[in-house]
């Protein structure tokens, strides 16, 4: 794997592991996002990304379901261990916010491999 593809996929597993803690830690309400969830946003997604990259590097599988069952655990347990839930017992925002990263993971995998195939994306509505 080249330079940029090692900082592309670090980069993208911090992005998927921020954004599904993000929304999950707000439960979907962007409105109430503070500098305090930023905080903890930022940690954990660096973390989670930096351990799932390093993960995923020594693993060497291309696998999409592997390639996306990585970022969601590691997203899960980081999320545990960096805050407390919200929302009902403790455990469960880190499962919700570690499957949120795991089918972001899933979806932009397929999206990129189909961009890079060449092949046209559309959303229908």
């Amino acid at each position: 794997m080249s330079n940029p593809r090692k900082i592309t996929s670090f980069v993208e597993n911090v992005c998927e592991a921020s954004a599904a803690c993000l929304f999950t830690m707000v439960q979907g309400n962007i409105l109430l996002i503070g500098i305090s969830h930023l905080l903890v946003v930022a940690q954990t997604g660096i973390t989670a990304g930096l351990l799932a990259s390093i993960t995923l590097l020594l693993a060497n599988n291309s696998k999409p379901w592997v390639i996306s069952l990585v970022p969601d655990s590691i997203t899960a347990a980081v999320d545990y261990f960096v805050h407390p839930g919200v929302f009902a017992s403790l455990a469960t925002e880190a499962l919700v916010t570690g499957i949120a990263a795991g089918m972001l993971s899933y979806l932009l995998s397929n999206l990129i491999a189909s961009l890079r195939a060449g092949n046209k994306v559309t959303v229908k509505t």
